[in-house]
């Protein structure tokens, strides 16, 4: 299999493992999000929590392996993300290791403070990473602030402050509302009685949000310099960025027909989602296509760019550019293609067999094994 190819494929895995965790993990996200507004009781906080608590730590294997194939096939990209987006990456992380702790410490103790502290853990572990991550996103339409020297040697302007930028948030936002819709599908779907019924009194204004804050997301991003490879990227070439030429063109980012495409299939899905609230997992499935289409879009959008720099557009990171060798990419991909079937069957039987919904009696039958 040519270079190219081999550049095309891990591309499009790096995208399947960022869909994967959006629509797998997102849920888990969205669900610590809704907690206070869909659970009031102990008892129906606690329904809540345990249609995630068996399956999250799963879930969150597509995040991991999001990161290992970024280091492994994209090592570039990895040192310069996680480099210029440091304290970014950090306050994601912090925030993420409050799921576990507050999944493993909130049944430790009956008090209502010791319980009311680990609820709001959890919401703001499902809703900072949900804002951050789309931030980032936003910040890569943008470009961000960074380069390269004669010796390859990263510098970068980046700060958390200047990746707070309007754009940004909007798309933050925008991601936010996107998880949350999908953890209301999945309440609606794994919950009964005042829970169920409360997630779907939410999902309407989620998807509404979602709906209009994506449509202003687009229309923004018509009127931002897009960026476009004029000579020198060499699909074969060696992964180095300083041997092109790029310039900024208005509305570089939409001119292909593959962003509509994905932008409307996340449209109809967020827009079906709530119509379907009384066949739950047909909504459900509907808010996972909502993840699928956003962030397909992005990535279309992008391509073949992975991290586009303001400062110095000549040094953004492509596909093109910034990936490992040839012999390391077709390892890597003998390696998926041994494991991953095992992975797909290994989460299909899992959720087969906690498949139904979390009920108030199976909290009171296994109160003490339950979150």
């Amino acid at each position: 299999m040519d270079y190219e190819t081999l550049r095309l494929i891990w591309w499009a895995l790096l995208g399947i493992l960022l869909i994967g965790f959006a629509v797998m993990d997102g849920f888990d996200l969205g669900t610590a999000a809704l907690l206070p507004f869909v659970a009031r009781t102990d008892e129906e906080r606690r329904i809540a929590i345990n249609t995630v608590g068996p399956v999250w730590e799963g879930n969150q294997v597509w995040f991991i392996l999001g990161g290992g194939a970024i280091f492994a096939a994209w090592p570039t990209l990895y040192a310069a993300s996680f480099s210029g987006f440091y304290l970014a990456m950090f306050l994601v992380l912090a925030t993420l290791i409050l799921r576990p702790a507050a999944f493993k410490f909130r049944s430790k103790m009956d008090q209502p403070a010791w319980r009311s502290t680990w609820d709001w853990a959890l919401f703001l572990g499902g809703v900072v990473p949900s804002l951050v991550f789309g931030v980032a996103f936003g910040n890569l339409f943008l470009g961000v602030p960074f380069g390269f020297d004669g010796d390859l040697r990263f510098h970068s302007d980046i700060t958390l402050w200047s990746l707070l930028n309007p754009f940004a948030l909007l798309v933050g936002l925008t991601s936010l509302a996107m998880i949350v819709l999908h953890g209301a599908a999945w309440l609606n779907l794994k919950t009964d009685s005042t829970v169920q019924a409360r997630a779907r009194k939410i999902m309407p204004a989620a998807s509404l949000a979602f709906l209009l804050l994506f449509s202003v997301a687009g229309l923004w991003l018509l009127r931002i310099d897009g960026y476009t490879i004029v000579s020198g990227a060499a699909h074969d070439g060696p992964s180095n960025p300083l041997l092109k030429q790029v310039v900024r063109e208005p509305g570089a980012w939409l001119s292909g027909t593959g962003p509509w495409v994905a932008a409307a299939l996340a449209i109809l899905a967020a827009a079906a989602a709530p119509v379907l609230r009384e066949r739950p997992l047909a909504a459900f499935l509907s808010s996972a296509l909502v993840p699928t289409g956003t962030i397909a879009a992005a990535g279309l959008a992008l391509f073949p760019f992975l991290m586009p720099s303001s400062s110095i557009p000549a040094a953004s990171l492509t596909v093109w550019d910034a990936s490992s060798s040839k012999l390391t990419l077709a390892i890597m991909l003998g390696a998926v293609a041994l494991i991953l079937p095992f992975v797909l069957a290994y989460i299909a039987f899992v959720y087969r067999v906690m498949r139904g919904p979390v009920r108030a009696e199976d909290i009171r039958d296994n109160s003490k094994s339950a979150y």
